[in-house]
């Protein structure tokens, strides 16, 4: 199902599918997508920021997956950083949960995190603690972007990272973008894979890091279909048509 056009309706419109989405992505990977010892959980709160989807290991699996990729993902864009490896702060963010340890976050960006300048801030320096405290982070904006980030929301979490120019290919505003978080330990440095995207168009599968050497493919195009197939039809229809049945 090709993306729609999430700006033409009410942001409380919205709000209603981004949790039917989020809990599609979740099940989705708790079926099978994640290997033994790893869970994928819906807004739990961690150190007073509240990501869509947490991904928490319980303990290390002792065989791969048939899930888990090791290869590079194929994504359009890959950027990585020029210089030295992420430096890790020493107040960084610690997150943890009582079944173990976060190693991924996933993200579907809502209206409210471009309502304000504080709003974007807060998920910019979200995203940018969540990298420095080693914890992967997989980013989902269907929204173009707009005053508080002309150049995505990207431009702004890889400038924490390190500064330099980035531009969203012409007629696709949309951005999928997937963070491998550094290490220090092995001198591994953050990797970003971005795939630009435009409404009606299909999203592809995405990588969710789960440790420095391996991924789970996110079946985005699939949640978004289960997600919006139980959506009443009537909300169906506003989005798809900008108003209801007989008006």
């Amino acid at each position: 199902m090709p993306m729609h056009d999430w700006t033409q309706v009410e942001p409380t419109i919205y709000h209603h599918f981004h949790q039917q989405w989020s809990i599609a992505i979740c099940n989705a990977l708790n079926a099978g997508l994640l290997p033994s010892g790893l869970s994928a959980l819906i807004e739990q709160h961690s150190g007073g920021v509240v990501p869509n989807v947490l991904a928490v290991e319980r303990r290390r699996p002792r065989q791969p997956s048939p899930g888990v990729t090791t290869t590079i993902p194929h994504t359009r864009m890959t950027i990585a950083t020029q210089g030295a490896t992420l430096l890790r702060r020493a107040n960084r963010i610690a997150i943890r949960h009582r079944l173990g340890e976060v190693v991924c976050i996933i993200e579907i960006v809502s209206p409210g995190n471009k309502a304000s300048r504080s709003a974007v801030r807060s998920l910019v320096e979200k995203s940018r603690d969540f990298l420095n405290a080693g914890i992967n982070v997989l980013l989902i904006d269907p929204f173009p972007p707009g005053p508080r980030d002309p150049h995505s929301l990207h431009k702004l979490i890889w400038d924490e990272i390190e500064e330099s120019p980035f531009e969203m290919p012409a007629g696709e505003p949309l951005l999928l973008a997937a963070y491998r978080a550094g290490d220090d330990a092995v001198g591994l440095s953050p990797v970003a894979y971005l795939e630009p995207f435009r409404v009606g168009e299909k999203m592809p599968d995405m990588p969710a890091w789960i440790d420095p050497d391996s991924f789970v493919e996110v079946p985005l195009e699939r949640t978004y279909q289960s997600a919006w197939d139980v959506c009443p039809a009537d909300y169906r229809y506003l989005v798809e048509h900008g108003r209801l049945p007989d008006e």
